[in-house]
């Protein structure tokens, strides 16, 4: 006889594959252990779209599985409460037969078996004479008053004839006892299930196809900017002048951003260029003169012999010279410090020191022309970068010394948050077409360049100015000139 199918007739030992109670423990495999970082290798060597695309279709698997599952559970409940609820009915229907003594039948797909309490068949329909529906077990268990309930073929069984059966004991009015067992066919259910499963898997199967499409899509469009960016940067990588990456004005996300960093980057890669070649541009120009200069006072010092008097005097030259390369080095070494610096030290300053610590090394020039120093001062501190303030301030109190007559004035205050720095003289002022071009370096109200000064003075000023997020201001005043600073403090 086939033995029944169904849960009771399958070990979980057997299912689950678990060794038995006692047998020794499979050692953990080296190789999967190893291999784990391995694969997370494999897994980041992956084109980003691709490892989306993948993670997308993971995730879209794994709910649709779910997803899945709980449909096919709620129809497989509700139609098995269906069956069970016919299958009581017939259960039913049949005792009371028994119990009547009259002939027994069944609706259509049905079928029953009556056995005495040691399992052999007493009555039974055509569709089971010959099936053995019940073991020992059940018999058992069914004599001792338990309803076994049990599947006989599964889902995809070949057998045309699977069954629902419930099993139950009868007490006959003669005291007997039988065991009545009722099935009914499953054919509607399994082949409702079946459907079920087919439409579930490719409903499931073109949903996690238009995922993934829309998962791939989604991320080529949201990485293409960024190779758009990549190849944009590659052609900019010899040439930064002027050509920025493509952004949209009219979106603001994190591609977007990027973008403007991006650009953002390049402008300050642009001008350190600039700056360095303006470095060496400034420098070649204007070193060449005092350089010019020394060789010529070399060469006529070499020409014949010179007395002591006149090498003494070639010297001087030479020394004097030499103190103007190095302050033209000292100056454009400051400003290309300055144009690169972006966090200035700031510091609480006393404001009245400030000034009369920058303009303390001038007082002795000044009495020695007979020139006073005025400074007006406000009481307070102000927040700056002193070591930068000080020598512009110096520089300022310097060309005026060198560039007028008369008293000079230092006034000092601050107001909403902003220091206003003066320097005024008494003199003929700047010329006319020297003042849009006051702060531009080497720049000289003189036309000659073997003047005194490099024409960096101002220029450093402005630069000093900038760095704190201020301004430079030059203007004649009728009776002499000014120069003003307003930086935030």
């Amino acid at each position: 006889m086939t033995p029944p199918q169904g849960a009771a007739g399958v070990s979980a030992e057997g299912a689950s594959g678990t060794p038995p109670e006692g047998a020794p423990e499979k050692a953990p495999d080296a190789a999967t252990e190893t291999g784990s970082p391995r694969v997370l290798r494999r897994w980041h060597r992956l084109p980003i779209v691709v490892r989306l695309v993948l993670a997308v279709a993971v995730t879209m698997s794994l709910v649709l599985s779910g997803a899945t599952a709980l449909v096919y559970e709620r129809v497989q409940h509700a139609l098995d409460q269906q069956l069970d609820a016919d299958l009581a009915t017939y259960y039913h229907d049949l005792r009371n037969d028994l119990h009547a003594g009259r002939g027994l039948g069944g609706p259509d797909g049905s079928a029953y078996q009556v056995l005495d309490t040691r399992g052999r068949v007493i009555q039974a329909s055509g569709l089971v004479r010959a099936k053995q529906l019940l073991t020992s077990a059940e018999v058992s268990s069914a004599t001792n008053g338990s309803t076994v309930r049990l599947d006989f073929g599964g889902l995809f069984s070949l057998d045309p004839n699977t069954l629902r059966i419930r099993a139950q004991r009868v007490r006959l009015p003669d005291r007997s006892t039988v065991i009545a067992v009722v099935a009914l066919r499953r054919g509607h259910r399994d082949e409702a299930l079946r459907e079920l499963l087919a439409q579930l898997g490719i409903a499931a199967g073109l949903t996690l196809i238009a995922a993934s499409y829309v998962g791939y899509r989604t991320a080529r469009a949201a990485l293409d900017p960024v190779e758009r960016y990549r190849r944009g940067a590659a052609t900019l990588a010899d040439n930064t002048s002027g050509v920025r990456l493509p952004v949209p004005e009219d979106r603001d996300d994190e591609l977007t951003r990027l973008g403007h960093t991006l650009n953002q980057m390049l402008e300050r890669l642009e001008a350190a260029a600039e700056r360095e070649r303006r470095f060496l541009a400034d420098a070649s120009h204007e070193l060449r003169t005092p350089l010019s200069l020394l060789r010529a006072e070399l060469d006529v010092a070499l020409h014949r012999p010179r007395t002591a008097s006149e090498l003494t005097d070639t010297l001087r030259a030479v020394d004097s010279e030499v103190q103007r390369l190095i302050d033209l080095t000292n100056a454009l070494l400051d400003l290309e410090q300055l144009g690169a610096t972006e966090h200035l030290t700031r510091t609480p300053v006393d404001l009245h020191e400030l000034i009369a610590f920058a303009i303390a090394p001038h007082r002795t020039a000044a009495a020695r022309a007979h020139r006073t120093l005025t400074v007006h001062a406000a009481a307070g501190t102000v927040d700056v970068d002193a070591a930068w303030i000080r020598p512009a301030i110096s520089n300022l109190v310097d060309n005026a010394l060198h560039h007028s007559h008369g008293d000079i004035g230092i006034t000092a205050a601050t107001a909403d948050g902003t220091l206003r720095l003066t320097v005024t003289d008494k003199g003929p002022g700047f010329p006319a077409d020297f003042l849009p071009k006051a702060f531009e370096r080497f720049t000289r109200a003189e036309a000659s360049r073997t003047s005194p000064g490099s024409g960096l003075g101002l220029a450093f000023v402005a630069a000093v100015a900038a760095s704190h997020g201020g301004t430079a201001h030059a203007a004649n005043t009728g009776h002499g000139a000014t120069v003003t600073l307003d930086i935030p403090c």
